[in-house]
């Protein structure tokens, strides 16, 4: 699904993204990879078998934003540790996307990554992609003290270190709830959305759900596209 071309957003002047599921499309299925080996984290962590684990990972990734900041809140686990651990995974499934690359690279402005994970694991995706440098920054969860997306200060932290100012900046993500805050103090927003019908019994209803909200700009299911109908 994509929305008519987004005549709206020719004001912008930075331009934010953010990585898993949104950069690659989530039928490659490399954040199935993380997600399972955060699945044995918390088993190691909790001792509880993997479906009770999984239930706890699922509840601190929803109700803290990430199942780390769950785990550091209630486990006070050290969280490079935790993100060695669940970023050790295969990336060979992105697949280089030179369309994308070039597109991103002719948008007018500043390009960042925004993203609740970590800075080494952007640069591999980018560089299964095609161009590991491609944006001015990546603001990780390390940047971010550990206080991820949803959470307001995840976002003033950013704009802040960059001077971005609200009105003149896109936020693009996966998940709607991180497109709430942005919305809020005015960047325009735009929903990366999987293919019609896309199904996985790692991934859970709200992790896919569109909004139809007045903090969603715009949907997509095809960033490429969407930024290719920018002109």
């Amino acid at each position: 699904m994509t929305s008519a071309a987004p005549k709206d957003l020719n004001h912008i002047t930075d331009w934010v993204f953010d990585l898993d599921n949104t950069l690659y499309p989530r039928e490659c299925n490399l954040f199935a990879q993380i997600d399972v080996r955060i699945t044995h984290y918390v088993m190691d962590v909790t001792q509880l078998d993997f479906d009770a684990a999984r239930t706890l990972q699922k509840s601190y990734y929803r109700d803290f934003g990430t199942t780390l900041n769950g785990l550091m809140n209630r486990h006070a686990i050290d969280p490079d540790h935790f993100l060695n651990t669940v970023h050790a995974i295969d990336y060979t499934p992105v697949d280089p996307h030179p369309v994308l690359i070039d597109t991103i690279r002719a948008l007018p402005g500043r390009k960042f990554i925004l993203t609740n994970g970590d800075v080494g694991h952007a640069r591999s995706v980018l560089g299964r992609l095609g161009d590991p440098d491609l944006f001015e920054d990546v603001y990780d969860i390390r940047a971010m003290t550990y206080v991820p997306k949803p959470h307001r200060e995840a976002y003033d932290g950013f704009l802040n270190r960059h001077g971005i100012d609200p009105a003149k900046a896109v936020m693009f993500d996966d998940l709607e709830k991180n497109l709430v805050v942005p919305h809020e103090i005015g960047m325009s927003t735009v929903q990366v959305v999987a293919g019609e019908g896309f199904a996985h019994d790692q991934v859970e209803a709200w992790e896919l759900g569109q909004s139809t909200g007045p903090h969603v700009h715009h949907v997509t299911g095809d960033l490429a596209g969407f930024l290719r109908n920018l002109k």
